[in-house]
């Protein structure tokens, strides 16, 4: 089975119905025709770029390539968690927070799925490691982005619940034991909720790609069970990190509460 190609003509059928929501969401005053237009031009020169690139990378697969991309994509990655944060320790904080949870979980998965899992020769094969690695790293900020920012606003929120945790003889994992139990869940509903939809419905995306691709269902629904197994341990391990760092800059060393460590942004 062909994969039958789309044409610009094609594509611009469907920047129409992404135009259309734009229009009624400003006329009905919503303010999101402006970050809805801008979001679809993002996304196509982004991914008319990647394919650029991508192409190279198959034709030229050099390892030290393959980290350069790899690379690329976590800083970010790192980049968005950190701008998303309404109300957080600093950008730089949160960048660097998010960098490195999401090397050492997203990163280390992605090693195994190729060297032991699927056992790709050579492990660093571009084909298989850019786009495992995509699908893991953009998850997982999903994840992290979501709990740092839930557990940062709920420990502004409850600050006075907390401080009284404190001064009843509280540590500071007992004071917020709550608020990292809900930002847990907050960090991996959308995981839990992907994997519990799988199938029934949705379909995937690696696994709907497989298919219009030519794979047999077979295949695609193997590959697509490794992706959401890996998904989810990417970004559950992230999560836990992520909030053993907020939690740490959240108390200083005496185990005060140090809320004037968050900034508010506008």
């Amino acid at each position: 089975m062909n994969v039958i190609p789309l044409s610009t003509p094609d594509l611009l059928l469907a920047a129409v119905l992404v135009l259309a929501l734009a229009t009624v969401t400003a006329h009905l005053q919503l303010r999101l025709g402006k970050p809805i237009i801008i979001a679809a031009v993002r996304t196509a020169i982004q991914l008319l770029l990647v394919g650029l690139v991508l192409r190279a990378l198959f034709s030229h697969a050099q390892w030290y390539w393959v980290a350069l991309m790899s690379i690329i994509m976590l800083l970010v990655a790192s980049r968005e968690v950190a701008v998303r944060q309404e109300r957080g320790p600093g950008r730089r904080w949160a960048f660097g927070a998010s960098a490195t949870t999401m090397f050492i979980s997203s990163f280390a998965l992605t090693g195994f799925a190729l060297s032991v899992v699927i056992g790709v020769d050579p492990w660093y094969a571009p084909r298989y490691a850019i786009p495992l690695l995509g699908m893991l790293l953009g998850n997982t900020m999903t994840g992290v982005t979501l709990a740092m920012s839930d557990m940062t606003q709920c420990a502004w929120q409850q600050r006075l619940v907390i401080e009284q945790r404190l001064l009843l003889g509280a540590n500071r994992n007992e004071a917020i034991e709550d608020i990292r139990r809900q930002s847990a869940r907050t960090g991996m509903i959308p995981t839990i909720n992907a994997m519990a939809a799988a199938g029934i419905v949705s379909l995937p995306g690696m696994m709907t790609g497989q298919l219009l691709a030519g794979s047999s269902p077979y295949d695609a629904v193997r590959y697509q069970i490794l992706i959401m197994f890996l998904i989810a341990a990417s970004t559950g391990f992230a999560v836990l990190m992520v909030q053993w760092l907020v939690a740490r800059q959240l108390f200083d060393e005496r185990e005060r509460l140090r809320l004037d460590r968050l900034t508010l942004r506008g």
